[in-house]
């Protein structure tokens, strides 16, 4: 097949889930004897008039429509596979691949199409007021990035694709996992067009023996919920290895017992290292996390998952087999689990389950076969859409 990747890329580089899982794809891809090319064009946001260029080209780039049609006729491209469209893409791309004659595939790696932060989540909090609605909302609390000005933009951008019938010109969601499928059709797309096609991840250093440490790795900010952590490490044994930074840092580091440790940012290239040396993986999130690419990293090298029992993280870890679901807001739950954990061979019996999981979901193989099907599928239906 001839495929065109087209993804706006997140200044923040490795460190973007996003960005990774665009690259990931067209390696799988063009390793597989695909012809692929990636575009991946990045914002320039360091003036006040970029970024209100910023905030015009989100609802409708002439400059990114004008060159994905020059690399559509250029490659030739059967299937357009769109990532994350803001800004530099926009909607508006999604008519322009349409009109070329490609199968339009959407990825949706999170809630933007919906909510303007992407992520139901205000003050802290799960918020779906903007849930099927006009995102009004969004604008009168500035839930995009605290800006007035780009979460008007941004709800104008989507309100206009919707009312011109813009998103109807994509041939095929593809849906992380089932629960962010679940809200998109409960937002109004159509079932049909919308598939699940999970994530993948590269073959890894596998643990050997029950690991050395508990391991959160990812942003500190509230809705992560490391404030829970903190609380149940004042009696959890075992050394908690914190990996990453954000605006909680300061905080959480100041409050934190013995027994943590905050490494800070790390190269991308570490993680693999670090991740297999751990007992489990910590992932407390209060919001509605879609497919974290750490919990599918800690199944390739057969370490376990600890998780709150809330959104996606539900499907991601299967109780009792690759991990286990805690509420979120019960430090004491965390505690036990962690003491559970710190017995050699329950930690090893969940890794074993952990690393099944990878094979049989999330391997490069699965993730090959997923990504063809749905292609598969999208260009038998091309032409009916729109």
């Amino acid at each position: 097949m001839r495929i065109l990747i087209a993804h706006s890329r997140y200044l923040s580089g490795a460190a973007s889930g996003e960005n990774r899982v665009a690259e990931d794809e067209a390696r799988l891809l063009s390793e597989a004897g695909h012809q692929v090319h990636l575009w991946s064009p990045s914002p320039e946001v360091g003036s006040k008039l970029e970024v209100v260029k910023t905030g015009v080209a989100a609802m409708w780039s002439s400059t990114g429509t004008k060159e994905l049609r020059r690399l559509i006729r250029r490659h030739r491209a059967e299937v357009v596979h769109f990532h994350n469209l803001f800004p530099m893409l926009s909607p508006a791309a999604l008519r322009t691949a349409h009109a070329e004659g490609a199968a339009a595939v959407v990825t949706l790696h999170n809630y933007r199409l919906m909510c303007l932060p992407a992520t139901f989540l205000r003050d802290g909090r799960v918020c779906e007021l903007c849930l099927g609605k006009v995102p009004l909302q969004g604008v009168r609390y500035r839930c995009y990035r605290g800006s007035a000005a780009g979460s008007a933009a941004l709800a104008a951008s989507l309100t206009l694709h919707r009312a011109a019938g813009t998103f109807d010109r994509v041939t095929r969601f593809l849906a992380v996992g089932g629960f962010v499928r679940q809200k998109y059709l409960e937002a109004g797309f159509r079932a049909d067009r919308v598939r699940v096609k999970a994530n993948f991840t590269w073959e890894a250093p596998r643990r050997e023996g029950a690991g050395e440490y508990f391991l959160y790795l990812g942003r500190l900010a509230p809705e992560k919920g490391v404030d829970t952590l903190i609380s149940a490490w004042r009696k959890a044994p075992g050394r908690l290895l914190v990996v990453g930074d954000g605006p909680d840092g300061p905080s959480l580091r100041r409050d934190a017992p013995d027994g943590i440790e905050f490494a800070g940012q790390i190269p991308s290239t570490d993680v693999a290292a670090i991740v297999a040396k751990a007992r489990a993986l910590l992932v407390p999130s209060k919001w509605f996390e879609a497919a974290p690419r750490g919990i599918i990293e800690a199944y390739a090298a057969g370490v376990p998952v600890l998780a709150s029992r809330i959104g996606a993280l539900q499907e991601a870890v299967d109780e009792e087999v690759s991990g286990l679901l805690l509420p979120h807001d019960d430090p004491d739950a965390w505690t036990a689990a962690a003491e559970r954990l710190m017995v050699d061979d329950e930690t090893e019996r969940l890794g074993a389950g952990a690393f099944e999981t990878w094979q049989a979901k999330y391997s490069p193989e699965r993730g090959l076969a997923g990504l063809e099907a749905a292609y598969e599928e999208a260009l038998a239906a091309r032409g009916t859409s729109g």
